[in-house]
């Protein structure tokens, strides 16, 4: 069985400038819980981040407890061929609009937790995005309002398999399988759309670099993205947009060990097994 609450212990968080915020979700004895890093060590947090909430007690020091994905979704609304580089190295071509899909909750791992091939698939592949997580409500909202929606941000990696999606000609199998939306290892808070639209995205397999871009190379940048998926559907806190993977997308095999790292926010670490 498939444990998707499971995760090892991970490393120490970014050090962040004060103005950020380092939110992470935890399995402890009690269920999940919520907790902030001050200073490397993690004090619970009364309810969800985004409703506001309030400090509590101490549970320890960061690198010894056991970290769950940071978010719990109703929907994750993903975003194809939003890097020129990436639509090219398929034969495709950037679309004149955002071209939205969605990925099921039940896709949803943590850092450390194992990403599964599944036997109908004989070619799965990494796709290293920055994911934003919704704070509040948000429909109809424009561009210069879709930042104030934001909670967060977080490390995503969007597993597809590749040969079901060019058999099916739609997405929803091949990106849609438990475990193919690794996320984590926390979430930050305090970034500015423009800091959000300048961080460098890269993904490893094995230790060796297979993508490298910087966020700033989208297409449609994470705030006109949002304006755009809230046009659509609304989303709710705690709701997950994933805004698209740059070129460089590759296999993924059993025993290989996957990380996407947004440089400055954190690093994803998952291993892979059949």
């Amino acid at each position: 069985m498939i444990n998707q609450e499971n995760a090892p212990r991970e490393e120490k968080a970014t050090t962040l400038p004060a103005s950020r915020q380092i939110f992470v979700r935890l399995h402890t004895a009690a269920g999940p819980r919520w907790g902030m890093v001050i200073q490397g060590r993690v004090s619970a947090w009364r309810g969800e981040p985004w409703d506001g909430g309030a400090l509590e007690d101490d549970l320890g020091l960061l690198e010894t407890l056991s970290l769950l994905a940071p978010a719990t979704p109703t929907k994750i609304v993903a975003v194809g061929r939003n890097y020129a580089a990436h639509a090219a190295e398929h034969g495709g071509e950037v679309p004149p609009e955002p071209l939205l899909f969605l990925k099921p909750p039940s896709s949803v791992i943590g850092p450390g937790a194992t990403i599964v091939l599944p036997p109908s698939a004989a070619r799965v592949e990494h796709e290293a995005e920055l994911a934003l997580v919704i704070g509040r409500r948000c429909r109809n909202v424009t561009p210069a309002e879709a930042w104030g929606c934001v909670f967060g941000i977080t490390c995503a990696n969007d597993v597809t398999a590749r040969d079901l999606q060019r058999r099916d000609g739609q997405w929803t199998r091949a990106k849609g399988f438990d475990t193919f939306c690794p996320l984590g290892p926390w979430l930050v808070r305090g970034l500015s759309a423009a800091e959000a639209s300048a961080l460098t995205l890269t993904c490893r397999v094995n230790g060796t670099v297979r993508q490298q871009a910087s966020t700033g190379e989208m297409v449609f940048p994470p705030a006109e993205l949002l304006a755009y998926a809230s046009s659509v559907m609304t989303l709710e806190p705690g709701d997950l947009l994933l805004t698209g993977t740059p070129a460089g997308v590759g296999p993924l095999t059993p025993g290989d060990m996957v990380e996407v790292e947004l440089a400055g926010v954190g690093r994803l670490c998952n291993p892979v097994s059949r």
